[in-house]
């Protein structure tokens, strides 16, 4: 028998299966890399009737970075999920060829041999990316135990919220784009500071559920089938609805409104297993709806537009309906990378309907394919949390894997016309660095997330037999 079965060890341990997971995920990267390869030269065969070597150029960068965040994970969480990562390089690699196709497809078309592989958008979003890898690798850096957070829950919950209502203080001139104040913008430098307070209050969430999980949980009255909470315990909920709505006030902001208040509903429905609190939550959401379409013409103005796009399609309507002929345009195959017409859709081609530009152009299928990208990422988040061995961990993994799944969720179903457009940004697939860098910090917390779920417990000291050892008494 060999010293591992004796011990009451599998012979194939975590410790063999290490590397190899590890090999899987850079295997996988090397398959991103190809189709990265693949998408470039056929948008260059598509806008310059012809594949030169720089076409590999893009990619190269683009895996390079890639490789970095690899190494990063093999060194600091090198029991991780393999397959987070690669989907996530893929998303994000489509995004920058997407981007950068765009900015070419806005030169003119006896200027594009001239035009070089790093211009416009693409270029700046490339260059998002390394910073992006830079914070990736600082947060498993700082980050090695994920329960370190929850000892600076409250710091992060007031950093979230500073965070959350600094544009709305400030001058209009500073933060205000197309009616949402939202941004912080100083010179040529821009940023978003709500997607990097998303992160901060999920930590505040996930450490406040735990807390008072007990509390929340005790029922008071059933009606329906439901057990409902005591009318005391209905604080935090309704605190959570008030800010939702203040933000939507004063920020104009109806996406950031309904991320804050649905990530919290759905942690806490987690926390607690009550259905009631969902119930609470959607009632108390369709009240804050009619109410801000009551109140609010820029709301009313979403609506009607949602409603009835084509009732003025040359104005208001104009970006959804062009969204929508680009989408039925692709049909299920797609015109094909760089041989569709996103730039009809101005600049928000790259940016708030970077889906339509895709969809348009790679057809039902390819964004399926995108999409279950997204599924297969908030999939494996949700499945580590379960197997994180401490409640913290546990609400913080579902947190950020619901975080993700609804932002893509608001914005693929404001483009179809499913639901109203909110301005939400698509993770890793829009324009824009500080989406694309707090979107990177998500990615790399549910890696360390997954590395704590799948790292081997500490192998405790055997136990010293004293069965047939000798024995004395003793007498006084």
């Amino acid at each position: 028998m060999s010293k591992a079965a004796s011990a009451g060890v599998a012979p194939h341990s975590a410790q063999s299966r290490r590397p190899q997971h590890r090999n899987i995920e850079l295997l996988l990267l090397l398959m991103v890399v190809v189709i990265a390869v693949v998408l470039t030269a056929a948008v260059e065969a598509a806008l310059r009737d012809e594949i030169t070597v720089a076409t590999i150029y893009l990619p190269l960068s683009i895996g390079a970075a890639f490789l970095a965040l690899h190494l990063a994970v093999r060194f600091l969480a090198p029991y991780a999920d393999p397959i987070i990562l690669p989907c996530a390089a893929l998303i994000n690699a489509i995004g920058i060829i997407f981007i950068w196709r765009l900015s070419l497809g806005d030169v003119a078309a006896d200027e594009r041999a001239q035009a070089g592989v790093f211009i416009g958008q693409g270029l700046r979003q490339l260059l998002w990316l390394l910073a992006a890898v830079v914070l990736f690798v600082a947060v498993l850096a700082i980050v090695r135990d994920h329960r370190l957070l929850a000892r600076f829950s409250y710091t992060a919950g007031f950093i979230g919220i500073a965070l959350v209502l600094l544009p709305a203080m400030l001058p209009s001139s500073i933060s205000e784009v197309n009616g949402a104040k939202i941004w912080i913008r100083l010179g040529g430098f821009s940023i978003q500071p709500g997607e990097f307070a998303k992160l901060a209050l999920l930590v505040f969430f996930a450490a406040y559920l735990v807390a008072k999980r007990d509390v929340l949980s005790l029922a008071s009255k059933r009606f329906a089938g439901i057990d409902f909470p005591r009318g005391r315990d209905l604080g935090p909920v309704v605190t959570a609805w008030a800010v939702s709505l203040l933000v939507l006030v004063f920020e104009r902001d109806l996406g950031s409104s309904l991320m804050y208040f649905g990530i919290f509903i759905s942690m806490l429905y987690v926390a607690t297993e009550r259905t009631s609190w969902l119930v609470i939550g959607l009632t108390l959401f369709g009240a804050g709806a009619v109410l801000a379409w009551t109140m609010f013409s820029h709301i009313q103005l979403r609506v009607d537009i949602w409603l009835n796009p084509f009732a003025d399609p040359s104005g208001d309507g104009f970006q959804i309906v062009q969204s929508l002929f680009g989408l039925g345009t692709g049909g299920l195959f797609g015109t094909g990378p760089g041989a569709g017409n996103p730039e009809s859709l101005n600049q928000y081609a790259s940016s708030d309907f970077v889906i339509a530009t895709v969809g348009e152009e790679v057809g039902l299928f390819g964004l399926g394919g995108v999409l279950m990208m997204y599924l297969i990422i908030a999939q494996r988040g949700v499945r580590n949390s379960l197997d994180v061995r401490d409640s913290f961990g546990k609400l913080l993994g579902a947190g950020l894997s619901f975080a993700l799944a609804l932002q893509v969720f608001a914005i693929v179903g404001g483009v179809t016309k499913l639901i109203p457009l909110t301005g939400l940004t698509t993770p890793l697939l829009s324009y824009g660095g500080s989406s694309l860098v707090a979107n990177w910090c998500l990615i790399a917390l549910l890696i360390r997330l997954s590395d704590s779920a799948r790292r081997p417990p500490t192998r405790r000291p055997a136990v010293l037999q004293l069965r047939h050892a000798p024995t004395e008494v003793i007498t006084r």
